[in-house]
């Protein structure tokens, strides 16, 4: 293997190796302890039923707030008869009978009632209460759900409730109906929000999965895995990025790699002829021969500077297209002027150009910097193979403009046509020194009808050689 060689490998391995630590630095924490579907779930389910609950209860402590004025207005109202009632009865029985007749009348409600001493209540009761109790009015203690009236202008009150407390016997340790009617009703909500929420989870943890496996397989060097569609939108983006992630660093890879392949390959020439000339330098006296040798060594040299300038050029396209910068030119005046740069390439040959089909004054937009590379590469592949005459014409159809470059050469075989645009892509009749090149022109060429938005395309000419196409948008 030679010295070009491998380096080539070297550098093949190094990009690799490169790759493989940045996908490794993406894989997820969470590599070497399996993060299980049921933690996951569990974690999910505490959080959202945790939320859950506490926004319930908030809205339901701040709703019964803002009732509870309205809530003591209706039980007033609701138990105002009947508290009158018992006082009507009350005062109907001297005052030393009261207890006996309030044990009396105890029996007959379902809430319990008794009678105590208007001071012992002053602990008991709020502020508020109080002023109630002493107006006459009916005092409402809703922590123990207990009703108080004052008996007439007596230090008595009656005391009704708690009015949520049952007097049934069999129901004494069991838990109120509304209190039961809550843990049925958060019971079911937790047991439905449940299963709706492993539903959801599930096809999220198989997709988390899937990009798990990929992400290890990138980071393990096996550039071909993608991640399979995802089965929820949530991270759909997320596979479809990584996807085109890995397609990218694939894409570079192999620009990498034929960059490296190619351009070894083609040092090789001009570098075991500058050693020949060199050795053959050195063994001869005569000064014609060491003019000779060293004007090929000097035009050795000019192709190595060539290929270099080319190759990054090439390179810097496959890395990332630059951003194109318009700009609306004459496009007849701008034609002529860019085959007039290189017209002295051509030599003998017969170059013409037509612009007779375009229309008056047309301006078109191009950017400055990039088309002429384009259009001067495919002039200098037309100099290598046309016979005697070359044909530079442009053409607006539609909304597109463009270019046509036809040759009388030998023409390219319809096998052949889109082939000639890959990179280091060569006919075999043109690895002689006279037509050589590195295959990279018309690669640059289609690169940058690409960046216009627009296409380069090889078919017969009417010369009978070949004919090169630029098409892309006249106005963008």
């Amino acid at each position: 293997m030679t010295g070009t060689e491998t380096g080539a490998v070297s550098a093949r391995e190094r990009s690799q190796g490169l790759a493989r630590s940045l996908f490794r630095v993406a894989l997820p924490r969470w590599r070497g302890g399996r993060y299980s579907l049921s933690k996951l779930f569990f974690n999910f389910y505490l959080l959202a039923m945790g939320s859950f609950v506490a926004i319930a209860f908030t809205a339901d402590f701040v709703i019964s707030t803002a009732q509870r004025g309205i809530t003591d207005d209706y039980a007033r109202r609701f138990m105002r008869g009947t508290i009158t009632l018992i006082e009507d009865e009350l005062f109907r029985q001297p005052r030393h009978a009261w207890p006996s007749k309030i044990e009396e009348l105890d029996q007959k409600f379902a809430y319990r009632l008794n009678i105590v001493e208007r001071i012992t209540l002053d602990k008991i009761l709020k502020p508020q209460q109080v002023i109630k109790l002493d107006a006459g009015d009916i005092a409402i203690d809703h922590d123990d759900d207990i009703m108080y009236h004052r008996l007439g202008n007596t230090s008595k009150v009656l005391v009704v409730g708690p009015l949520a407390v049952s007097r049934n016997p069999e129901q004494t340790d069991r838990l109120p109906l509304e209190a039961r009617l809550r843990l049925l009703t958060w019971s079911l909500t937790g047991l439905i929000f449940g299963i709706a929420l492993w539903f959801w989870v599930r096809p999220v943890w198989r997709d988390l999965e899937a990009i798990r496996q990929t992400t290890r397989d990138l980071g393990d060097g096996n550039f071909d895995a993608r991640s399979p569609p995802a089965r929820s939108q949530l991270f759909s983006p997320l596979a479809e990025t990584m996807n085109s992630m890995a397609e990218r660093v694939q894409q570079l890879l192999a620009t990498h790699r034929e960059l490296s392949c190619g351009i070894s390959h083609e040092l090789r020439t001009p570098i075991a002829r500058m050693r020949f000339a060199l050795e053959m330098l050195a063994e001869t006296n005569h000064r014609d021969e060491r003019e000779r040798l060293w004007t090929m060594m000097e035009d050795d040299l000019d192709e190595l500077d060539h290929l270099i300038d080319t190759s990054l050029t090439y390179a810097r396209f496959e890395r990332e297209a630059p951003a194109a910068h318009f700009t609306s030119v004459r496009f007849a005046d701008w034609l002529v002027d860019q085959v007039e740069s290189v017209r002295l390439l051509g030599r003998r040959l017969e170059v013409e150009v037509d612009t007779s089909r375009l229309p008056p004054q047309l301006n078109v937009d191009l950017d400055r910097k990039a088309m002429p590379y384009a259009l001067r590469n495919i002039l200098r592949n037309a100099f290598k193979y046309a016979g005697q005459k070359i044909l530079v014409s442009a053409e607006l159809d539609g909304d597109h403009i463009r270019i046509l470059v036809d040759d009388d050469g030998i023409g390219i075989p319809p096998e052949e046509r889109e082939h000639i645009f890959s990179a280091f892509t060569r006919l075999d009749r043109s690895r002689d020194r006279a037509t050589g090149g590195y295959g990279l022109g018309l690669a640059i060429v289609r690169r940058v009808l690409e960046l216009h938005g627009g296409t380069a395309t090889a078919d017969a000419a009417p010369l009978g050689g070949a004919r090169f196409t630029l098409s892309w948008k006249a106005h963008q």
